[in-house]
């Protein structure tokens, strides 16, 4: 204890330990694994980086999000960890690198995607080291009933064979108990403990206000600005609503940033590097901002559509009063956008058929995609809907499983063939349907006359007295 307490104070500059962070932290220290989940901003990362400085040899933590491992290994860096990262967004030379130094066993933290394993380079260099405790953030993604289910996750139980059998620490703010289980399951380990620090959020307002239109939205959010002054993010599902509120606030010269997936990646990082600065308080953003983002601050979230689950939106609003004071949660509730959620859940899962038939055409049409791009492809495809993404989230599954690559002219290139296990029908069917009832249970949320926060820990298996803390409970 007393190593653990001297790492925690000169090197993460910290006096004590927070929730569970301890009992955590000494089962990875004596080779036990645990299913950690903790509330979003809670600290999460010190219950793996710490015992990177303690345990002899390499931890590998394995997360989903590529944006997110140069903030986290920047962070590292800056307190003196032996940190890197190896992903897709490397210049092959770094690439190579890194593997060097990987294999010399200069790091003593390690993240990569679940995907990475799939590379022999990796494989290779990886197996060079002493690996002391395999970390698995965001760890939902393990579960196929998951908000955010990732395939390659589902090969965590062979990671850790092929690792020799570390001491797995799998982390995430929202699991369902039938997540839970299920990631006990996929990660197979017998010895594994969940360690559940309670995911209420006393601090935090929520309420649901009934709209009808854009017109009306926009009115309720420069009342809510006005209203709870500061840090604020406001939440959209679809890029081009939000290129459209971004026009309206414009012209009420309210001052802001966007973060999307249309900005360049420059762009992204520095609207997001002056919203966490305070440079400008108010960011409109889809769902991927906020993961990762160290901001304590943040006094309102708004959201303009319904999320797809209970699970995103209580993340989401999890970025909002970090810093234990008072915050304010609003979602702007009109019937017509469920339709947007119906449409994402079918746009989100292409079927096994369309993939294949997707994966063929750039196969046999190499030279028309290298000069026309993803409209050919779309043309073909055969498109009706402007909101229809099935082309985009099928060419990034067929990125994820290495079927294709993108060239530096943005083209998809096939280097693989698809492993068919990945387009089980029956795996595609459940899964469409799981998510159907999870845009069911937000929509119960939306009409719910008695406590918010209750129907909420209830969904996350807590009993739980009336928060007293909603609009419902002020109302009763």
């Amino acid at each position: 204890m007393q190593k653990i307490n001297e790492v925690l104070k000169n090197v993460f500059g910290h006096q004590d330990f927070h929730g569970v962070q301890k009992e955590v932290i000494n089962r990875a220290l004596q080779g036990d694994s645990s299913l950690v989940i903790m509330p979003t901003g809670f600290g999460k990362s010190l219950c793996y980086q710490l015992p990177s400085e303690i345990l002899p040899g390499l931890t590998l933590v394995i997360s989903p999000l590529i944006a997110l491992m140069k903030d986290q290994v920047d962070g590292a860096l800056k307190k003196g960890l032996k940190a890197s990262f190896i992903n897709s967004s490397l210049k092959p030379e770094e690439r190579k690198l890194r593997y060097k130094k990987l294999a010399k066993g200069e790091y003593n933290l390690l993240y990569v995607t679940p995907e990475r394993f799939k590379k022999e380079e990796f494989r290779s260099a990886v197996s060079q080291n002493q690996v002391s405790l395999l970390a698995i953030d965001e760890a939902h993604c393990i579960s196929e009933w998951g908000h955010d289910f990732r395939p390659d996750y589902t090969r965590i139980k062979e990671f850790v064979e092929f690792l020799n059998g570390p001491p797995v620490m799998a982390l995430t703010a929202t699991a369902t108990t039938d997540v839970q289980k299920d990631i006990i399951q996929q990660i197979g380990k017998e010895d594994i403990k969940s360690l559940v620090y309670g995911i209420e959020r006393p601090n935090l307002f929520v309420q649901v206000e009934s709209v009808y239109g854009d017109h009306e939205k926009i009115q309720h959010i420069v009342s809510l600005l006005h209203k709870h002054a500061g840090t604020t993010i406001i939440y959209f599902s679809l890029i081009s609503t939000l290129e459209k509120f971004s026009q309206m606030l414009s012209q009420l010269n309210i001052e802001h940033l966007q973060y999307h997936g249309r900005l360049s990646d420059k762009l992204r990082k520095k609207n997001q590097d002056q919203f966490v600065k305070g440079e400008c308080p108010l960011i409109l953003a889809t769902p991927a901002f906020g993961l990762g983002v160290d901001k304590s601050n943040v006094r309102q979230v708004i959201h303009v559509e319904v999320p797809g689950s209970v699970e995103a939106y209580y993340q989401e609003i999890g970025r909002a009063g970090r810093d234990g004071k008072s915050a304010y949660c609003t979602l702007l509730f009109d019937s017509d956008d469920i339709s947007i959620q119906m449409d994402f859940v079918k746009w989100a899962n292409p079927d096994p058929e369309f993939i294949r038939s997707l994966f063929q055409l750039i196969r046999k049409n190499q030279e028309k995609v290298k000069s026309l791009g993803l409209e050919f492809l779309r043309e073909k495809m055969n498109f009706y809907n402007s909101r229809d993404f099935r082309l985009e989230t099928a060419l990034n599954l067929l990125e994820r499983w290495d079927c294709i690559s993108f060239n530096q002219k943005k083209y998809p290139e096939i280097i693989g063939e698809i492993p068919e296990d990945f387009l089980e029908e029956g795996l595609y069917t459940k899964r469409l349907k799981k998510q159907n009832e999870k845009l069911f249970d937000m929509l119960q949320y939306t009409k719910l006359e008695e406590c918010r926060k209750q129907y909420i820990y209830k969904y996350f298996g807590i009993d739980h007295e009336p928060c007293g803390f909603c609009d419902n409970c002020e109302e009763g």
